[in-house]
């Protein structure tokens, strides 16, 4: 990992501060322990993006074009408030040419393709207007990472920065503050961590930067009181991975011994270590409970009874964070319990900023669809051109014809009742077209997923997950899976089980898609079914949502299935999807990171295969974890927590297809008649799964065969 600790955080990494440096430790200087005086109780967070990214999550150019943000027009000690409204301007009129551009550029398209090409000055226009488009789109972009930065420099994860204690006091910690002496000789910060030198950076004068590379498991939770542990990554890192080392119970009594060995004697002075320590201690603990509730506290009613009784017991009356704490608990239960569906909260300033981000995705999005309009590079060439017009086609016949994304449903005027899907069956899966089909299914897949955590892809192999096959057994429920020894967390650490309800229902849609199959009666509607779970799969990675897509896939690639003579009469383009949705799967097996690569993650929703990142983070947790002296390899938790933290990143931007509930209600009951039928069994009831041999044909080989068996005999 390349570190800009050099660059990092306004003031953190040099030590000189600016003005809006100083004025927030004036804020803290003034507070009792903690400032009740901060602006609303804001996340401090880090996200995904500071451990996917880590130090490098706002480069130097980001903050250089901050520092200097205003200066033309005003004097060096602009504050931050007059730069975020330039700020606000400069993205705003950006944006607004942005659009226009676009539309400029929509225009001339539809001119040259009327004339067919036989404009020149329009043809020789339209290159040069893309690539200013995509000048002007990475402006734009460029932009809403500078808002972002200005954002985060305002939350309490920058207060939290100002705790942060230098390397050498690190030992103080490990004694729970205690002492305020800053000589730490009877325990050496060689002891509890280990680093590595990186080459001289381009912003520091250094010889290079010291970058963390093992430790103790106490050292590793010293470490999250150091200076820039926030903006680096390293707290979000170590809270999607500290289970490997240490169990839920000591790390929170490790937060715990902190506070209260520092609460009653920490001074208002804050240059002091016991100070630091003391207020570090709460940020960190307000960062577990905002990212980690729901696989920690909400599944361990130990672990949130012990951190209650110590809030109300020791720290309310003496700290006002306190309080604070216990509502922001309450407020986590209550999303738990009420909407468990949305993946985390947002308060409103979070909330204002991702209204920002939508209008930018929405014309990121324009832009790829308008302007370039190219497949995903994977795909197959040979046969990609027939098969899009052959999939218009179809989706533009008689009923099949499908509503913008927007539009209301054509369920709604239909008079099927979907509470008799049974006797309803496979029809109207004919019926819909594969689009309608693809955006409820990717409605019901972001139901699921939006409910999972980072966390739940670790140790996933102490749980039963296992490469090809079927991941989850059916006959084995979730509450009775034995962890076995390939258990990598430690023995008392409790783990959330639901990546076993995510395979559960990814197992659920594939034995559904060949039990429609194999069900059909008619070679010629199994051809009709085959060719809409093909679109459909087709329709579902264009739109990014792999998850739904390898499950048809892997439905299609059941054994009887493939055995079926509706194969031999399917038509060649449709068949020939077959072969692109394994080239996606090998593309997804390829590269745990395969789908963060570019800027298409960060405009357009993303639903990644859960077995196939389950089966990537196992590839990761293969080898040891420690070093020979016993030291923990951070290195290598460090990316692990970089792969699992795209789970984050895919559900800040959801789809927002129109729910088609009654639509919705059909695939559901037909998913759930069938997610646990023997796919054998019901083919076995059906004539149209075997291939018909003529009576005559038939009598004539049995004769042949009689006649040869006389002759051996003679």
């Amino acid at each position: 990992l390349q570190s800009n600790g050099c660059c990092i955080g306004p003031g953190f990494a040099g030590e000189n501060t600016g003005p809006e440096e100083e004025a927030v430790i004036k804020i803290a200087g003034n507070s009792n322990l903690v400032s009740p005086n901060l602006p609303d109780f804001h996340s401090c967070s880090p996200g995904w993006s500071s451990a996917f990214y880590g130090a490098e999550c706002f480069d130097s150019e980001v903050h250089s074009y901050l520092k200097n943000l205003g200066k033309q027009k005003s004097s060096e000690s602009q504050n931050i408030d007059a730069k975020k409204v330039e700020l606000e301007q400069l993205l705003m009129m950006e944006t607004k040419n942005y659009r226009k551009t676009i539309k400029f550029y929509q225009k001339l398209l539809q001119k040259e393709r009327r004339s067919k090409g036989k404009c020149p000055e329009t043809k020789s226009m339209l290159p040069k207007l893309r690539g200013q488009l995509q000048e002007m789109k990475s402006k734009v972009q460029f932009l809403e990472l500078v808002k972002k930065y200005v954002q985060a420099s305002q939350t309490q994860m920058v207060y939290a920065e100002q705790w942060g204690v230098e390397s050498y006091v690190l030992p103080t910690v490990i004694h729970n503050g205690k002492t305020d002496t800053m000589d730490m000789a009877p325990m050496d910060e060689s002891s509890l961590l280990l680093y590595y030198t990186t080459e001289k950076h381009q912003c520091s004068n250094q010889n290079g930067v010291r970058v963390l590379q093992a430790g103790t498991p106490l050292g590793l939770m010293a470490y999250l009181y150091s200076r820039n542990a926030f903006l680096e990554g390293y707290v979000q890192q170590f809270l999607y991975t500290f289970r490997y080392f240490c169990t839920q119970e000591e790390f929170l009594q490790f937060l715990l011994d902190r506070i209260s060995s520092t609460l009653s004697s920490a001074s208002l002075d804050p240059s002091t270590s016991l100070t630091k320590i003391c207020n570090r201690s709460f940020y960190i603990l307000q960062a577990w409970i905002e990212d980690c509730y729901s696989v920690d506290f909400a599944t361990n009613n130990d672990l949130l009874g012990t951190l209650k009784e110590f809030i109300s017991s020791k720290v309310a009356s003496l700290n006002g964070y306190g309080e604070r704490l216990l509502l922001l608990l309450e407020d986590a239960s209550a999303r738990k319990s009420g909407s468990a569906g949305q993946c985390s909260s947002m308060d409103k300033c979070e909330e204002e900023s991702e209204e920002g981000r939508k209008t930018l995705h929405s014309l990121c999005k324009k832009l790829s669809e308008d302007v370039s309009r190219k497949n995903f590079y994977w795909k197959l060439s040979k046969g990609v051109g027939p098969i899009a017009q052959y999939q218009r086609e179809r989706l533009h016949t008689g009923s099949a014809v499908l509503p913008k994304p927007c539009c209301s449903s054509v369920t709604e005027e239909s008079s099927v009742s979907f509470a008799k899907a049974d006797e309803v069956g496979p029809f109207l899966l004919i019926e819909y077209g594969a689009q309608q089909l693809c955006w409820q299914l990717t409605l019901l897949q972001q139901e699921v997923f939006h409910k999972c955590h980072p966390v739940h892809f670790l140790n996933s192999r102490a749980l039963g997950v296992k490469d090809k096959c079927v991941a989850v057994q059916k006959a084995v429920s979730a509450e009775t899976v034995s962890l076995k020894v390939c258990n990598l967390f430690l023995s008392k650490c409790i783990q959330d089980q639901y990546l076993l309800q995510l395979l559960k229902n990814a197992d659920s849609i594939t034995t559904w898609v060949a039990a429609e199959i194999v069900t059909c009666h008619t070679t010629k509607r199994q051809v009709s079914l085959l060719s809409k779970f093909l679109l459909i799969a087709k329709c579902c990675y264009e739109q990014r949502n792999f998850a739904t897509a390898m499950q048809i896939l892997a439905g299609l690639e059941n054994l009887i299935v493939r055995q079926l003579p509706a194969w031999k009469i399917l038509p060649a383009k449709v068949a020939e999807i077959m072969e692109e949705l394994k080239a996606v799967e090998v593309f997804l097996k390829s590269d745990s990171l395969c789908l963060m690569e570019g800027d298409r993650f960060k405009t357009l929703p993303t639903i990644p295969s859960a077995h196939v990142l389950a089966m990537h983070v196992q590839q990761l947790e293969t080898g040891g974890f420690t070093m020979t002296n016993g030291a923990h390899k951070w290195t290598k938790l460090r990316n692990i927590a970089k792969v699992v933290s795209q789970v984050h990143a895919f559900q800040e931007n959801p789809y927002t297809y129109a729910p088609d509930f009654k639509l919705q209600s059909y695939l559901r009951q037909r998913i759930t008649r069938f997610k646990d039928a023997d796919i054998s069994a019901l083919a076995a009831d059906n004539c149209a799964n075997f291939h018909q041999i003529p009576a005559e044909k038939h009598s004539r080989k049995i004769q042949d065969t009689l006649r040869r068996m006389k002759a051996t005999f003679q």
